[in-house]
């Protein structure tokens, strides 16, 4: 049972009341209610989304991380307006940024809401499901098997309540809207004037980051794969299978403007980002090779021009170089053994 259910049950037994004879009571509907405003965090403000090709439309996170002030919205939102309605490539990180960003599609367009596509299990792109599900019933959210099942399991409820204590409750209210369709590398769905294929090569970000590519656009929606100017969570994914994620997806897709998860899209993001990657990685690999610390290897890391240069502009650098850092020692061990 959820807080909210809780409280409303705990109100009615200290009243000894069964849940009819309350419904009809008004004073005691008012009341309900005035429950579930408590507990439901805050509108999320209005941000205008921008037209990035002819189909395609970000609703852009200013910011990199959640706080209190920015109530969780710290990804895009990415919207593809076909011939038979509306497509979501990650829906934000609560059900108050869902409801916003349903608000700004209405600018653009009055087609409804057909799907949304999830590109892995971190909360900050999926937990937006449950305003799009309210909004329009029935409605496929699509996703890989893994991601499903990670949803379904332990991560949908901690990033749920990671969410809510990063925020002070600003997400509260919010439900887990678990993906209920599958998609598969390689599949291509038809969307009247608009094909959105699936790309997925191993574990990356995470073991499941599902890639959404425009064809008609020549616009990949990677979710967390690559970032602008933030360094990303490794700790569910791998830095020898990134490398191996953009070498596919480049050669598969070809040339395309990359739209992340966090940042701006560019044709440029994948190639920036990885001289990131590498600046981290190869150090600590070097370092196993020579049979130096973990300490040495951090030193190497910082002293790297790639990491260097990068270190000014890149948010969440100083709370999180060294813990990637020792992330890539470790996976460096196994690589280099």
């Amino acid at each position: 049972m959820d807080r909210r259910g809780f409280l409303k049950r705990s109100w009615k037994t200290s009243l000894g009341l069964g849940a009819t004879s309350l419904g009809l009571i008004p004073e005691v509907r008012l009341f309900a209610q005035a429950v579930d405003d408590f507990l439901r965090g805050p509108p999320v403000k209005d941000i205008a989304p921008k037209q990035i090709s002819k189909r395609v439309w970000l609703i852009y996170s200013p910011d990199s991380f959640p706080t209190p002030e920015n109530r969780g919205m710290m990804a895009n939102i990415t919207f593809v307006v076909t011939q038979k309605g509306v497509l979501i490539l990650d829906s934000g990180a609560s059900v108050q940024i869902g409801e916003m960003a349903i608000r700004m599609i209405k600018t653009v367009t009055d087609k409804p809401v057909i799907g949304v596509f999830n590109s892995h299990y971190h909360g900050d792109h999926w937990l937006g499901n449950h305003a799009f599900a309210a909004a329009y019933p029935n409605l496929p959210i699509y996703a890989l098997a893994e991601n499903i099942k990670q949803i379904k399991g332990a991560e949908g409820n901690l990033w749920r309540g990671l969410m809510e204590r990063w925020t002070n409750q600003a997400t509260a209210g919010t439900k887990i809207v678990a993906p209920n369709t599958e998609v598969k590398n390689g599949q291509v769905l038809d969307f009247g004037d608009t094909r959105l294929k699936m790309h997925f090569y191993g574990t990356a970000h995470t073991p499941c980051d599902l890639s959404v590519e425009v064809v008609e656009d020549q616009v990949t929606h990677i979710g967390d794969i690559a970032m602008e100017n933030r360094i990303a969570n490794i700790d569910d994914g791998s830095y020898p299978g990134t490398f191996k994620y953009y070498d596919a997806i480049q050669k598969t897709a070809g040339n395309q403007t990359w739209l992340p998860g966090h940042g701006n899209p560019s044709k440029g993001l994948i190639a920036d980002y990885r001289e990131l990657m590498a600046g981290i990685w190869e150090p600590c690999l070097q370092a196993v090779k020579d049979g130096k610390d973990l300490s040495a290897a951090k030193s190497l890391v910082l002293k790297d021009p790639r990491v260097a240069s990068r270190a000014q502009r890149t948010a969440g650098f100083d709370a999180n170089i060294g813990k990637y850092t020792s992330l890539a020692f470790l996976e460096a061990e196994k690589e280099a053994f």
